[in-house]
């Protein structure tokens, strides 16, 4: 197999980067088929909860129950649920969810305050005109917020929502697209914890995702020529309703044994009717700032007839945008949104194959958060986290639960783990789409609306398709990848890249007891996750380096992080 020769793994041939990590290819081989062999045979689903029993009242009078005393978590319970539910675990993190609770930390960080994305690439002055034809600074501020924000919840929901309504950076048609791209991730990131159906109206009128979809400037029909539909249909294929009618558990509704389908091919060509007439506010590209701004309406382009779809009528002679907004109503009371949406952010944070009950449980929230409002997403994501299926200690020990944890969120595990800092304030990780010699991954850079992977995926002639489960991730998983993970990993572990490092003066206080080492970087990395005999090999490779070499504890460090993160224990998330 070919290895990267930038990020590779020492060959005999020549001195290794750190003595305790296996010295040649051939030796470090058996964790990458162990890593795909074990992670193909995740089952990635929760169980169902018990019914609750109903008690008969007595008329016995007795002392009113006191209530039950606070539940005191762990360090891994706490770091679980960050794994869940940030891009990774800090030492404060784990403080601060120990102390608040898993309830009470979630209400703490839909209170934080971020930076925006597009506001950082103006303080950082990538506002000039040198790029305007470039990417420059885009993947920079996207590691820095997923690695540093305070808001790590926001940050998590907003990735999730981004693998929903997905653009590619690249693939924007417009000039000065890093501040394209940075105003789309900052409408998801600013409603990642509002209303669903606000989110939904802001990307459509975002430029970037006009763009992407190519729907700005579409235009009413003019003999031949019909209206662009691409947006018309992947705002109910992909954004809201999904091509199947769902029941309220996320199962599919039949007709003679066949799915029935959400929508027609009619429905999106009077769909698309709506959204014609909308353009950019501005012809000004000397400076990206109409990409900030909401899409207007150019009547003269507008499609002015009526249009039905969904069973929803736009009357004839709507102004445009209200228009859009009857079209934008109307999808958002569809009985598939709260199945559909709760879903997959089930499957992006928790598990692949959520049961019916729990997308029920969550769904019912989304479509009332018992205050008569639909589309609480903070409500919605309280909901998903706080669930028995989520938290339960069942899920830790059942083959049908957990995920497999994205190659973006494995790094940035590391990263948050170790302090990673950036002393320039450049974070310049970069693009890390590569499945060569990167993670083949990268936020904001899908390489179509689909997404890096779709959320019905299920590896072929596998255990799990013949089980009828999901795992997602695989589509971006094979041996090839998963060398180029470990390589780039072990050069980022060892070396930083750029200015971007690791801090390991506290977890060097434990280099000389592999026992501790290993239980530190365990519960950081995987949660306590790690099975014994995982544990036992690495405490093993730990332990062949002496601490009395002058570089044997750093080495002790490495060795445990970077076999961590070889572990399908790891890999795979629960």
């Amino acid at each position: 197999m070919a290895i990267d020769t930038e990020h590779h793994l020492p060959s005999a041939a020549e001195p290794p980067a750190f003595n305790a990590v296996p010295e040649t290819e051939s030796s470090l081989r058996p964790y990458i088929p162990a890593l795909i062999t074990s992670a193909l045979a995740l089952e990635a689903c929760g169980g169902s909860s018990a019914a609750p029993t109903t008690v008969a009242p007595t008329p016995v009078v007795v002392a009113p129950t006191p209530p039950p005393a606070p539940v005191v978590l762990t360090s891994a319970q706490s770091s679980r649920l960050l794994a869940q539910a940030s891009f990774g675990a800090t030492t404060a993190e784990i403080a601060m969810v120990t102390s608040l609770g898993v309830p009470g930390w979630i209400t703490d960080q839909a209170t934080k305050a971020r930076t925006k994305h597009w506001d950082w690439l103006v303080a950082n002055g990538y506002n000039v005109a040198t790029n305007i034809n470039n990417t420059a600074g885009f993947d920079n501020s996207i590691w820095r917020s997923i690695i540093t924000e305070p808001g790590q919840l926001r940050q998590r929901v907003g990735m999730a929502l981004s693998q929903m309504m997905v653009i590619g950076v690249d693939g924007v048609n417009l000039q000065w697209k890093q501040f394209a791209g940075a105003a789309w991730l900052d409408i998801l990131l600013d409603n990642a914890l509002g209303n669903f159906r606000t989110l939904v109206e802001q990307i459509t009128l975002c430029p970037a995702m006009g763009s992407y979809l190519t729907y700005i400037n579409n235009r009413r029909a003019n003999g031949s020529a019909v209206p662009d539909e691409n947006y018309a249909r992947e705002v109910m294929q992909l954004f809201t309703l999904g091509v199947n009618r769902l029941n309220m558990d996320g199962t599919v509704q039949l007709s003679g044994g066949q799915p029935v389908e959400t929508y027609t091919l009619n429905d999106v060509s009077q769909l698309a009717r709506v959204f014609t007439g909308l353009q950019l506010d501005s012809t000004d590209t000397t400076t990206p700032d109409r990409l900030r701004r909401p899409l207007v309406m150019n009547a003269s382009l507008h499609e002015p007839g009526a249009s039905t779809f969904l069973g929803i009528t736009v009357p004839a002679a709507t102004e445009g945008l209200a228009a859009v907004r009857i079209a934008l109503d109307g999808i958002f009371a569809h009985p598939n949104v709260p199945p559909f949406v709760s879903k997959q952010l089930i499957q992006r944070l928790v598990t692949s194959n959520p049961s019916p009950a729990y997308v029920l449980r969550v769904s019912t929230v989304f479509a009332d958060n018992g205050s008569g409002v639909r589309g609480d997403l903070l409500a919605v994501v309280r909901a998903i986290l706080t669930d028995t299926e989520a938290r339960g200690p069942a899920s830790l020990t059942a083959t049908t639960s957990g995920k497999l944890r994205e190659p973006v969120m494995r790094l940035t595990s590391w990263a948050r783990g170790f302090s990673a800092a950036s002393p320039g304030g450049l974070w310049a990780i970069g693009d890390t789409t590569s499945a060569n010699n990167r993670l083949a991954q990268s936020l904001g850079r899908s390489p179509s609306v689909f997404n890096f992977f779709r959320p019905g995926y299920s590896p072929p002639n596998t255990a799990l398709s013949t089980a009828s489960l999901v795992a997602p991730e695989f589509q971006i998983t094979n041996e090839l990848s998963v060398v180029s993970y470990l390589n780039f990993m072990q050069t980022l572990i060892v070396n930083g890249i750029g200015d971007v490092r690791a801090n390991y003066t506290d977890i060097l206080t434990k280099a000389a007891d592999s026992g501790a080492l290993v239980d530190e970087v365990n519960t950081l990395l995987a949660a306590g996750q790690l099975g014994a005999a995982t544990v036992t090999s690495i405490r093993a490779a730990v332990d062949s380096i002496a601490t009395t070499a002058t570089t044997g504890p750093i080495n002790r460090v490495y060795t445990a992080i970077l076999l961590t993160m070889a572990a399908p224990d790891f890999i795979t998330q629960k």
